[in-house]
């Protein structure tokens, strides 16, 4: 027996054959930092808007984010060039998707590139492609340009998810999982892009949400590469996706409410979405850890999207998690915002240097939690097979 126990730690390791597993990560995001200290001067000044208590409020909303720092594609020099995306009432539905298109393309072939160079094996060798998006609205869609643009073999198999919203990358990932274990062999690219530029409008009282909105969300792009039975040597995988479960709340589709108009993109967030998750997170929790036979909250590690800090505070208290159960998540929104399909690779990504710092002392099984409009439940039973 080795006397630094590598035995133990080869076994305990190991992925399970025929289960997919996380092979690579990567994201993106767009050249405009935005610091959270100065957003208020500047969204009140890009939309003409001389209302005082319109400003105190997105000042407040500002603080209670707890967002620091964010990327955004709108820029000076797109009001400057469509200064109709900042008027109250201009139908601007076409400038917005002919600003979006190109934008999200770019930052998903980013973020897919960054992943690829992690993997460390050809483009060519990646049989299937799955892409999230809610920001982009064509035929052919982003799959394909994706595709195209990163050289991938053009018969890849491609799946494309459009309008998820915040839950839509945890989708992805359970698509993704299920094409990799059904489909031997194969190697599936997951990639996630996103901007806000659809929904951006000046500020109307009738609209409060409007204004949550510009507080919390950002823009990027995330990518994963997904396979079972990883090649020793080759790849280097660093979580098991082990089960994964979606599930939504009968009588709560009102509640995340989003239409498409000529004016671009409406969101209607019910003040009761916090309350709605806790009453039904416990039960969704459970069913997950049942799978590995785990019943104890503070065993597990955690990954959970971070829609807004009201949601990480009741899930922490309602589950009864230790202080710092949700860091990563909470790093992520501080970071980069409320990037609706991205984050919770963002999320991921920080917990996977997170278990590396504990070593040994690391959790070898977590959930990763995301929810959006339905209200929809999804979430997967993770296993790390770091040391």
């Amino acid at each position: 027996m080795s006397l630094n126990g590598e035995e133990n730690h080869l076994h305990r390791h190991t992925p399970t054959p025929g289960k997919a597993t996380l092979l690579a990560i990567g994201k993106a995001f767009p050249r405009q930092l935005v610091l959270q200290d100065l957003l208020v001067e500047g969204y009140i000044r890009d939309t003409n808007c001389d209302d005082l208590a319109i400003k105190e409020k997105l000042q407040r909303l500002c603080k209670t984010t707890t967002v620091k720092t964010r990327y955004t594609v709108l820029s000076k020099d797109i009001l400057d060039e469509y200064p109709e995306l900042a008027t109250e009432g201009s139908p601007t539905i076409k400038q917005r998707l002919k600003i979006a298109h190109p934008a999200v393309l770019e930052m998903a072939k980013e973020a897919s590139l960054a992943c690829l160079k992690e993997w460390k094996r050809p483009a060519q060798d990646i049989t299937h492609i799955v892409y999230v998006s809610s920001s982009e609205i064509r035929l052919p869609g982003g799959d394909l340009y994706l595709a195209t643009e990163l050289g991938l073999r053009n018969d890849v198999g491609r799946v494309m998810l459009y309008f998820l919203g915040c839950y839509g990358g945890a989708t992805g990932l359970r698509v993704a999982k299920d094409i990799a274990e059904n489909n031997p062999g194969s190697r599936v690219l997951l990639s996630t892009s996103e901007t806000t530029i659809l929904g951006f409008r000046p500020p109307n009282k009738a609209r409060p949400y409007d204004l949550v909105g510009a507080a919390l969300f950002g823009d990027g792009a995330a990518a994963v590469v997904v396979g079972a039975d990883p090649i020793p040597g080759v790849e280097t995988p660093f979580m098991e996706l082990n089960t994964a479960v979606q599930q939504f709340i009968p009588g709560t589709s009102s509640v995340i409410d989003g239409r498409l108009s000529e004016e671009g993109i409406y969101f209607k967030l019910g003040r009761d979405l916090p309350q709605k998750i806790e009453e039904n997170i416990e039960e969704f929790c459970k069913k997950l850890m049942a799978g590995a036979g785990l019943s104890n909250y503070n065993s597990v590690f955690w990954a959970v999207h971070p829609g807004g800090p009201a949601i990480l505070n009741r899930l922490e208290s309602t589950l009864g998690l230790e202080s710092g159960k949700l860091e990563c998540s909470r790093r992520a929104l501080m970071d980069y915002g409320n990037v609706s399909s991205n984050t919770i690779f963002y999320v991921m990504e920080y917990m996977r240097e997170e278990l590396r710092k504990k070593g040994e002392k690391g959790e070898e099984w977590g959930l990763a939690l995301a929810f959006g409009p339905g209200i929809t439940f999804e979430g997967m039973l993770l296993r790390s097979l770091l040391f």
